[in-house]
């Protein structure tokens, strides 16, 4: 389950991929964020010819949702890696619109896990686009999530899928058979929990840090 994370890297620090195509105006009005929420704008890397930086909305929106504004219907922010090939709302993008979202932590309850050297990750997602009949184009994604390694398994159920450094290229690309979208599954198979943390928030901001 990935509900909550956080982007607390300077701009000169966020990996080299992420801002070699980025939005007009991003290096000077980029902010890190202490607390992502779903349905909040994210930063985010896709691939259609070429790897390119741009926003979308936490939440994932169908393509073929009449109004993308009803709150009634509400917007999933996670999707099973186990089932996401599978499933109707998923298998599309799955198969053609695969994304990464940058973090420099997330979150489970009162804990906040991350890379012991404060290192950037990527959250391995999917994305979506939805047209207006007036051609107005709105982008959306969703983190994937996968079984917990031994230092999820005492917060968490479920994980976020964390794709490696030097994947960014295999992961967005666009596949050219179902041999290479299978090989995709081994990579979001259970991180290794070498070189992560578990914090206690509230206990490191009184000055006393639980760390798993």
């Amino acid at each position: 389950m990935c509900g909550r994370f956080e982007l607390k890297t300077k701009f000169e620090k966020l990996p080299k991929v992420l801002k070699q195509d980025y939005p007009i105006g991003l290096d000077s009005k980029y902010d890190t964020q202490s607390l992502i929420r779903p349905n909040d704008p994210v930063l985010v890397i896709k691939n259609e010819g070429r790897i390119k930086t741009t926003f979308m909305t936490w939440g994932f929106i169908s393509p073929w949702a009449r109004d993308p504004f009803d709150k009634g219907k509400p917007r999933p922010f996670n999707a099973r890696s186990e089932t996401v090939e599978e499933k109707k709302l998923f298998s599309g993008s799955w198969k053609h619109k695969r994304c990464l979202i940058p973090a420099s932590g997330f979150f489970e309850k009162k804990y906040r896990v991350r890379k012991s050297n404060y290192e950037t990750f990527w959250l391995g997602g999917i994305w979506s686009k939805w047209t207006s009949p007036d051609g107005a184009e709105l982008e959306s994604c969703c983190v994937l999530t996968t079984e917990p390694n031994d230092l999820i398994k005492p917060l968490h159920h479920r994980m976020p899928v964390i794709i490696p450094n030097g994947y960014e290229e295999q992961w967005t690309e666009q596949v050219k058979d179902a041999d290479e979208l299978k090989g995709l599954f081994a990579i979001m198979m259970s991180w290794s929990p070498d070189g992560w943390l578990v914090e206690d928030v509230k206990k490191k901001e009184t000055g006393q840090m639980s760390l798993f």
